[in-house]
């Protein structure tokens, strides 16, 4: 399977951190050490023995005490070694290794057939492996769903969701729809709408958003508008107003990192509960008020119109009711 890079949307963590030590059973390994590697740092005769493995997660793997001199433990990386000298040292996955394995999850299907499935994510469920959550992903859940998935690039997942937005994805089962899917998306034919509930009552009914969004040169794990940064348009209908708050209807031209919350942050209206982007958590709401309600698309092989729509969830729409009748 063809492992795709890190995902924007968890940027922290460590990609070289040790897994689970009960996740695979250990490999250990020995070396009688040679006179090249006498005098030399223990974590640097390591490196070099074990290449697949970075020299920081060595030296955790010295400083956990998984590693003997001649029997003895060593728990420092400098520590200098001998020709001669026996070296040992017990190895697990890291999890960067185990994240593209099958895990069993339930998955809220909505649709699926030989070549799609549409499900509705969860708030709280990372799509695709990256640092910092290597496992209990989406794509694990794909890959322990249906046997094909492991032949397709990211377990056939086409486009995704941020963790804490909830809602309707399209997944790919086959090559030849991933394929097709892809196209679509890029070719701006599949719909995507959200409701949105954003701090602020805009004056305005409906507002379209035409900003190119990057990397905030200030913050990594942030996006922004900025100049040079990739085309993005959003389509915001205002569907109801409170005191403090507004109900919106977002609709999708373009794919990028987290463009809903940065469009309406840069014009005032940051999600509820959306702290990264300068949202509040109010209403009840314990994360981002953003839910893909409504997904259409045409099926990628047969042709037919395929129209997806999906109930927000208890609790945004509690925090819906709550803000929107204060």
């Amino acid at each position: 399977m063809t492992q795709a890079g890190p995902d924007p949307d968890a940027l922290d963590g460590d990609d070289s951190a040790p897994a689970e030590p009960d996740a695979l059973e250990p490999e250990r390994r020995e070396w009688m050490l040679e006179s090249q590697a006498h005098q030399q740092r223990i974590d640097k005769v390591l490196a070099t023995l074990a290449g697949e493995f970075s020299r920081s997660h060595l030296q955790a793997v010295i400083a956990q005490g998984h590693v003997r001199l001649d029997g003895v433990v060593v728990t420092t990386p400098s520590r200098r070694v001998r020709a001669g000298q026996r070296l040992q040292v017990t190895l697990w996955p890291t999890a960067q290794a185990l994240a593209f394995t099958p895990q069993a999850m339930t998955l809220s299907i909505v649709h699926e057939d030989d070549h799609v499935l549409v499900l509705d994510k969860p708030a709280g469920l990372v799509v695709h492996p990256a640092a910092g959550n290597w496992s209990g992903t989406l794509l694990n859940g794909l890959l322990a769903h249906h046997t094909g998935a492991a032949q397709l690039p990211r377990a056939g997942i086409v486009h995704r969701l941020d963790k804490d937005t909830s809602g309707l994805m399209v997944v790919a089962k086959s090559l030849p729809a991933m394929t097709a899917l892809v196209r679509a998306i890029a070719a701006r034919e599949v719909q995507r709408v959200y409701r949105a509930l954003a701090h602020g009552v805009p004056k305005w009914s409906t507002l379209t958003i035409d900003a190119p969004i990057g990397r905030d040169p200030q913050l990594r794990t942030r996006m922004a508008v900025v100049a040079g940064g990739k085309p993005a348009r959003t389509d915001v209908t205002c569907v109801a107003r409170g005191a403090a708050a507004s109900g919106l209807r977002c609709t999708l031209h373009t794919g990028r990192t987290h463009q809903i919350r940065v469009h309406l942050a840069s014009r005032g209206h940051p999600l509820v509960g959306d702290k990264l982007y300068g949202g509040r958590t109010e209403f009840g709401l314990h994360r981002q008020g953003l839910h893909a309600e409504r997904l259409g698309f045409l099926h990628p092989i047969d042709g037919r119109p395929l129209l997806f729509e999906c109930p927000v969830p208890p609790d945004l729409a509690a925090a819906w009711q709550a803000a929107l009748t204060a």
